[in-house]
């Protein structure tokens, strides 16, 4: 009698098992999950279907350690665009984690449970997995303060009176943007995306050429004595090691450039030089956009 029981239940199970008719969805991490004591950090993840995106989804999460009991985290995530999910996660430590997500659409749920293994962020953003870091954003504030302070040592020598103060206070007025945290990744961003476009098209960046560009900048730095100390307090050798890379960059961006202009003058020839610079300044902006969005950026 107990084993028909159990033959019966064992049937039951596998009819089921066999009946179960759930969407068969395919989840991936698209903005990895890191740990900042304190800090509540950005997740995302991409939700398809015989890899077509999936939209309209509720989502939530839960996390716990796989190797310690440390309780459970949970969040709900907000949809996106192209089927991605968002939220921010707030962890205790780094190690390895199980994730549960819930997936309802129209009254029916599905659970699917991945591995995560998180760990400490190396820098502030990331382009493509490459870091950038509190480091990079110091030097960028750096070329910022470089720039302001030759601004206001030629304005010393160009004006006076009036003038002179109005052009002063404006560039007071400049220098809280030297600590605007946004607006150094934005410069970083827009110049290594372009670098990996150049880089993707097969440029490469002339040592000759890059030599020349530095030895530009150093003879303008040094006309100017804020500029000199700046530079002095900074570690000359280590600003112009960074400047040197910087200015690889540049030089390959410069690549791209030429390339627009040339296919400005080719689709305008009866053009005048300013149109030509104003449409390739066009496609350059809309080649950076479409550049921008086809990268992996996390921003922590």
């Amino acid at each position: 009698m107990m084993k028909r029981m159990m033959l019966a239940l064992v049937l039951l199970v596998a009819m089921l098992t066999g009946c179960s008719t759930g969407p068969d969805y395919k989840i991936e991490v698209t903005k990895p999950l890191y740990f900042q004591k304190d800090k509540a950090m950005p997740f995302e993840i991409k939700v398809t279907e015989n890899k077509k995106t999936v939209k309209g989804l509720k989502v939530s999460v839960e996390l716990s350690m796989t190797t310690m009991d440390h309780g459970s985290y949970q969040a709900k995530l907000i949809e996106g665009k192209d089927g991605t999910y968002f939220g921010n996660i707030q962890l205790e430590m780094t190690g390895k984690y199980e994730a549960a997500f819930t997936l309802e659409k129209g009254g029916d749920k599905t659970e699917k449970v991945i591995d995560l293994e998180v760990k400490k962020p190396q820098g502030v953003a990331s382009i493509n997995g490459k870091w950038i870091t509190n480091e990079d954003l110091a030097f960028y504030r750096l070329i910022n303060q470089l720039q302001l302070e030759i601004n206001r040592e030629s304005a010393k020598k160009q004006y006076n009176g009036k003038q002179l103060e109005e052009e002063l206070t404006y560039l007071k007025s400049q220098e809280k943007m030297l600590d605007d945290k946004n607006q150094l990744l934005t410069q970083i961003i827009r110049l290594r995306s372009m670098e990996m476009l150049a880089e993707e098209k097969g440029h490469k960046a002339d040592a000759a050429v890059v030599e020349q560009q530095i030895e530009k900048v150093r003879k303008q730095y040094n006309q100017y004595t804020s500029a000199k100390k700046l530079i002095k307090k900074y570690g000359e050798d280590k600003f112009w090691a960074k400047e040197r890379k910087q200015y690889q960059s540049i030089v390959l961006i410069q690549q791209v450039q030429k390339d627009l202009i040339a296919q400005a003058k080719k689709d305008s020839p009866k053009a005048g030089d300013q149109e030509i610079y104003y449409e390739a300044q066009q496609k350059y902006e809309d080649l950076l956009v479409s550049q921008i969005d086809s990268l992996k950026i996390v921003i922590l």
